[in-house]
């Protein structure tokens, strides 16, 4: 995955035409759920279940996108894709990564 996430404020800040109330929810809910998030990507490979893999990495893709981390969010559309051809053999190293890139924007 590409290089640590820098965290743009002002770009996420744009986006929201401003609105700091809305951001500071935004970030408070995803620091409250960050644990969370990453247990489900874990427990979704280990169950095997590609529909669940999908769906999860789907959600984490949403949420890297939201806080403007492209790279992050290309990371996890393609283990979303992978997991929509069923091919979720071998997808441990991109899940963890996506597991640090969580943390790493919790900590942004």
């Amino acid at each position: 995955m590409a290089g640590v996430f820098v965290l743009d404020k002002a770009l996420i800040l744009d986006r929201l035409g401003g609105d700091e109330e809305i951001y500071a929810m935004m970030v408070d809910m995803f620091l409250q759920d960050v644990d969370n998030t990453c247990d489900a990507l874990a427990a979704a490979l280990a169950s095997g279940d590609a529909t669940v893999l999908r769906r999860e990495a789907h959600t984490v893709k949403g949420l890297l996108a939201t806080f403007s981390d492209d790279a992050g969010a290309a990371a996890a559309n393609l283990v979303e894709q992978a997991a929509r051809q069923g091919e979720i053999a071998g997808l441990g190293d991109a899940i963890a990564g996506l597991q640090q890139r969580l943390r790493d924007l919790a900590t942004a």
